[in-house]
Order: C-alpha cells, then structure tokens, then sequence
C-alpha cells in the first residue's frame, strides 16, 4: 500500500458541537495529528483495510476522518465513541466535509472482532486502558498493531505496563509538540483475561457499586457524592396532583411517594440512583449519562442491589429523554472538566436541562465545588436557590422550580 499523506484538519474543519464549546476547548489537538501520522507510518506493514481498522474513544472525528484518506478498501471504519456528544460530533463534522467511510459501534467484542489496526486516543484512566486493551487482545486478529497517542502531561509509565500485560511488544515514539504515541503489537492471552465491571460493596451505604474502566470515582463513591446523600431529605415532596383526574383537587393527590419522577442527571456508576432506589421503594428513577461505560455501570449497579426495576437507564445528553415539566426531583452531581480543560460550559448545560424537566414547585438538589460559586447561576437559570450544607471543600443546594 503505497503512503498518501492525510488531510491536515483544524479547527476550522472540526467543531466540538454538540459538546460545550469555548476558549480553551478544542476539536483536534497535537495527539491527535502525531497519532494519526504515526499510523499512516505504518500502512505498508500492517496492510489494514477499511474493515479491518477500528478508531477508539476519537474525541471529535479527528482521527477518524484523518484516516479516511489514507486507508482503502472496502467496507467502513469502526468507531466507539464512550461519549454521545463525541459520537455525533464526529457524525457532524463529516457531514459538513462531505466525508464517509465509517460507522459507530457500541463496545463489544464485535467493535474489534478481527481488526488488524487499532488506532485509539489514550485514556486518562488506568483501569479504562486495561479494559479496552483486554478487549483488543481477546478478540481483534493476533496480529493487531495498536497505536494509542494523548498528551505527556496525561501520560504515565503505568500506561507501558497496563499494554505489556496483553501484548509482547511495546514501542514509544519520540515526543512531538508535547504529545507521544504507544505502538502494540503481538496480542498476548496466555493468563487470564479480567472481566469487567468491576465492584465493590459498601457497608456504611450498604450499596454495591458496579463500574467499567474510566467511568468517575470507578467502584469508589467519590467524596462529593457522600455529601449529597448525607444531606438528602428522608421524605420525598408531596406528589403532584393528576391532570387527569375530573376534579384535579386534593382527591387527585396519589398516595405518599406513589410515581414520584426522579432525574439522576448524569448517573456515573449509579450510586445515586440505586442508594435513592433503595431508600424511595416507590420513586421511578430515570438516570441519564452520555457516557456509554457509565450508562453500563448504573444498569449493572441497578441490578447488583435489586433496584433495576424502578431505575431507567438511558444514554443521553443531559435529559433528552425526559419530557419537560415532569420531573419531581433533579440529583446532580456536575462535572467541571471538559476532558482535561476547566469549564463551567457543562455544569450551565446540566442546570438548564434541569429546569426544563422539573415541574413547576420541583427541586433539584445539586452538589458542587464551593470555590465554583454556582449558586447565582443555580438561581437564574432553575428559580431561588438555598444552601442545604457545606463543608471545606463542597455545597449542598436545593433550587425550587419556579412555575
């Protein structure tokens, strides 16, 4: 296979849309072109074609469309995307280049099922690498080249030892422009393979918590989650009253808790909606996350303490599959990072899909970094807002939904 450069893409050809945009946030970065050349570099060995190539955890399309160019044949690229905003990010930004060749898949086996290139942005998170690699190893073909790039600063020499468990041969590129790529080669399946998820019980929460490789604070319960659920009412507010019932008064009212809607707005690996679950027999549950990893770690967190019959999980940006106004509570717990940048773009995000499920009178109880001061935009964008707790380092509100 003769070498063809691939396209040069910038900012101007990639967008971050649907995911937050702002100064500092950008679409392709210098690990993504030193990872894309480092594997146009290695056609002529490998020899993949479009069916046999499989592009990982591809932020914004950057490596997926630069690829394009330079590899044949027939059939399209495979892609896993962990975040929905990524995934149509890249759907969006082909479109607007009049680019194919390439179709989304879900993380299975089949995602790798016979590959013989693997070209993935490094995840920041140890346990997510395992995973991905022991995937690669077990089910792509033998010969597989993997060539994974990030950014030094995000880089650790534990990265080198997690690919050496599952294949023999490990090479590191010279850095360029503060970024390096990791080549693997040789699967190796001779010890046993882990499985995930993974989990952990925990006997102050009496909660097992499931998770899969990157998904945040993984089978732990991160400190600002405790904070909330310490600070929880033990009693849910009335529930509303029936539109449909002829007379819409107080005899409308369902019974204590009966159908009481809750929104776990972005639900991680599901602490908050199985503990919620476990105290709240009869609440429904809708948890939403556009981590596919984390959507699978809530389902399996459901399942692991006997709440999957009231907890709805879906993969979503923000609450896309709530309806407006009809959402009791809201349980947030938002980010501030977007991948390694600050911002405040998602948590703004989350708030305002907040106030557009809640009902009228309904509240979301947030937790966040009291240095963020979020409570002026708590206040504008959902309706008056009152600190519940705080300690050191975190707050508690509740915001009432303003009719």
């Amino acid at each position: 296979m003769a070498l063809v450069g691939p396209r040069t893409l910038n900012d101007v050809d990639l967008r971050r849309f649907p995911d937050v945009e702002g100064p500092g946030l950008v679409a392709i970065d210098a690990a993504d072109r030193l990872t894309v050349d480092e594997a146009a570099a290695l056609l002529d060995e490998v020899a993949p074609t479009r069916s046999g190539t499989v592009v990982i955890d591809d932020a914004y399309g950057a490596l997926t469309l630069s690829l394009l160019d330079v590899i044949g044949g027939d059939g399209e690229i495979r892609v896993h995307q962990d975040l929905l905003t990524g995934q149509r990010a890249l759907i969006a930004n082909a479109e607007r280049l009049g680019v194919t060749g390439f179709t989304s898949v879900p993380f299975s086996p089949d995602a790798v099922s016979g590959a013989r290139l693997v070209v993935m942005r490094l995840p920041r998170s140890l346990d997510r690498l395992a995973e991905v690699a022991a995937l690669i190893a077990s089910h792509a073909d033998p010969g597989v080249v993997v060539v994974a790039g990030g950014r030094i600063k995000h880089m650790t020499p534990r990265m080198n030892d997690v690919l050496r468990e599952y294949f023999d041969r490990l090479d590191v590129t010279h850095a360029r422009q503060k970024s390096r790529v990791l080549i693997a080669r040789n699967s190796s399946t001779d010890r046993p393979i882990p499985t995930w998820p993974h989990t952990e019980f925990h006997p102050d929460l009496d909660l097992t918590v499931a998770a899969h490789g990157g998904v945040f604070a993984g089978t732990g319960v991160d400190i600002g989650t405790r904070f909330l659920l310490a600070n929880l009412p033990p009693q849910l507010p009335l529930p509303r009253l029936d539109p449909a019932s002829p007379t819409g008064g107080a005899g409308s009212r369902r019974g204590s808790e009966s159908g009481t809607k809750v929104v776990d707005l972005g639900c991680g690996n599901g602490t908050v909606s199985a503990w919620f679950a476990r105290h709240h027999r009869d609440a429904q549950i809708v948890a939403v996350d556009r981590s596919a990893l984390a959507v699978a770690s809530t389902r399996a967190t459901a399942v692991a303490n006997g709440v999957d019959g009231q907890v709805d999980v879906h993969w979503a940006d923000g609450a896309e599959p709530v309806p407006d106004g009809s959402a009791d509570i809201v349980l947030l717990n938002p980010p501030f990072h977007s991948d390694a940048a600050l911002s405040t773009g998602i948590a703004q995000h989350l708030f305002a899909e907040a106030a557009r499920v809640l009902r009228p009178g309904g509240k979301l109880w947030c937790v966040w970094n009291s240095h963020l001061r979020y409570r002026p935009a708590l206040r504008r964008i959902v309706g008056p807002t009152r600190q519940i707790a705080r300690n050191p380092k975190f707050t508690v509100t509740a915001s009432t939904r303003e009719a």
